[in-house]
């Protein structure tokens, strides 16, 4: 089984304590979204994880704890998301040039292989256009050279929560643009991405994207990936899409421990947040001991 340590939340970041507790008891419990009655049983012993897929922000807090992970045999990865959009895209996430300084520790502790950059989501504004894009790419590409192997772009979804928070950026002056995927902006955008990663020695590649952006030289991609999984930690898993993702996403399956609402980076185009009033409430039902992130539930 692969752990997701989680695209519903930021789990190094905020709850690198809770995450080792659960790994030394050899088991988490898991809330179904949907149905807050049921509770699943997730096995953590080493034996029984093929790998774990890190997502986060800022994986600071779980960097103390890596060579208890190795040391108890555990194969990973990360997926490290850095943008360095304007703060008011993203309220509580580090500084760039902090991010940048942690992205290049982690590189040098693990490996560059295993730290996938993720520019992800590409969010179109008037002062978020095209042109800042390439640059900002471009920038961070400088500043990652070497510390990494992979890219991974999408542009930004139209979830209902994130549109919203979105659109309520206009009491700042801040509006959505749109670009068709016909425009010559749009290809203009695509193929300086994708030749600024080549020249900076980047494999690049897409989330879920609908559109095929192979004409521009960017693969579609999978954030859990056998092949990769194959390549890097030297793990053969079994292919099976993850039928509980998207119908574009070519993830393989995998097992998500985190919960929605519990992530308080607060950045406007998170999909796994519904308000910053219910990450707060949520958070303050998070314990280290427990065996869920939120509250505190076992299997009966």
């Amino acid at each position: 089984m692969i752990i997701s340590a989680s695209r519903r939340t930021d789990i190094p970041a905020f709850y690198a304590e809770w995450f080792m507790a659960r790994l030394q008891a050899g088991y988490c419990t898991l809330v179904n979204p949907f149905n807050a009655r049921q509770v699943t049983r997730v096995a953590l012993c080493p034996e029984d994880v093929e790998a774990i897929v890190f997502w986060t922000r800022n994986p600071l807090p779980l960097l103390p704890y890596l060579p208890e992970i190795d040391a108890r045999e555990y194969r990973y990865y990360f997926q490290f998301t850095l943008t360095g959009y304007p703060r008011i895209f993203e309220g509580n996430t580090p500084e760039m040039h902090e991010a940048v300084a942690t992205f290049r520790r982690l590189a040098e502790k693990i490996g560059p292989a295993r730290v996938i950059w993720r520019y992800d989501p590409i969010v179109l504004t008037n002062v978020t256009p095209p042109a800042y894009h390439l640059e900002q790419f471009a920038r961070l590409a400088d500043e990652l050279h070497g510390a990494t192997r992979r890219v991974v772009i999408s542009l930004m979804d139209d979830y209902r929560h994130s549109g919203e928070r979105l659109a309520r950026l206009s009491e700042h002056g801040i509006t959505p643009e749109a670009l068709p995927p016909d425009s010559e902006a749009f290809g203009d955008l695509m193929r300086g991405l994708s030749r600024c990663a080549q020249a900076h020695g980047l494999e690049i590649m897409s989330c879920a994207e609908p559109i095929d952006l192979q004409p521009f030289g960017i693969a579609p991609g999978k954030c859990i990936d056998d092949a990769y999984i194959r390549r890097v930690l030297g793990v053969d898993v079994m292919w099976a899409k993850d039928k509980y993702q998207r119908p574009l996403c070519g993830c393989v399956a995998s097992k998500d421990i985190g919960m929605y609402d519990s992530c308080p980076h607060a950045c406007v185009y998170c999909y796994a947040t519904r308000s910053a009033a219910l990450v707060e409430k949520n958070r303050t039902t998070h314990r280290s001991d427990s065996p869920s992130l939120l509250g505190w539930h076992e299997c009966d």
